[in-house]
């Protein structure tokens, strides 16, 4: 795995399993030699292993020339047993979102540093979809990413406050100014976005905990207009929070 000297006769799966196991939370993008140092794999050959996983769809190449996990394995990912079951948990509770308020409602887990859009509902008539289940936006510009890094650990924050990527022109990239939002999500209990991710698009988002208290999802919604109501919304969402906590089995 990640820092390990590579072993004389290890197979081709092995290898790639060491690849793909140098990324973690702190290292979601990754340039050819910090994969090459971190997996023990020569850079040859891992040059060519990422453009294997590459076309597969495992790894992603930026126009930079880093490397990051693929939305492939984003999709796999969403079937494993714990997202699987929140997806369909949540399912009905998200739908009652959408009576309420007619505007797209998002599940959003963490995935390293990034918010992993799980599931999507929307009616229909709300246009060209910004993200679809399996797309990953980044903590800081999305409703539901700010969310979970607001009640995130300490080593989230550092690692995701190593690159603020400004999307837009409203995206918050100063991190004095970032610590004064996410004090205001924490302090409000639910948080927003204004065209800091896609320009005109506006979020609202309220966290999901387990049976500790911890923060496992985000519940939000996304609209192209302005959010004029977020008294009304907010309280639906959270009703529909508590009630997918209960249904997972724990009191809300």
């Amino acid at each position: 795995m990640a820092g390990n000297a590579t072993t004389p006769g290890r197979s081709v799966t092995s290898r790639v399993l060491d690849v793909l196991g140098s990324f973690d939370p702190t290292h979601t993008r990754q340039s050819l030699s910090q994969i090459s140092r971190r997996s023990g794999i020569p850079v040859a050959t891992c040059h060519r292993l990422l453009k294997e996983l590459s076309g597969w769809g495992a790894v992603s190449r930026q126009s930079d020339g880093t490397y990051t996990v693929g939305p492939r394995l984003a999709k796999l990912g969403m079937l494993a047993p714990i997202q699987r079951g929140l997806r369909q948990v949540a399912a009905p509770y998200m739908q009652d979102v959408l009576f309420a308020t007619r505007q797209v409602v998002n599940l959003f887990v963490l995935d390293g540093t990034e918010a992993l859009l799980l599931d999507r509902i929307a009616g229909t008539h709300v246009g060209a979809p910004i993200a679809r289940p399996g797309d990953k936006l980044p903590l800081h510009t999305s409703a539901g990413g700010k969310v979970l890094l607001a009640y995130g650990p300490a080593e989230l924050w550092e690692a995701c406050t190593q690159s603020l990527v400004r999307e837009t022109s409203r995206s918050i990239v100063e991190i004095p100014r970032l610590e004064q939002e996410m004090a205001s999500v924490r302090g409000r209990g639910y948080a927003t976005t204004e065209g800091e991710h896609s320009p005109g698009a506006h979020g609202l988002a309220v966290p999901i905990r387990d049976a500790e208290g911890t923060v496992i999802a985000a519940l939000g919604i996304v609209t192209l207009a302005k959010i004029k109501d977020a008294q009304r919304i907010v309280p639906a969402l959270q009703v529909a929070s508590a009630a997918i906590t209960r249904s997972l089995g724990v009191p809300a």
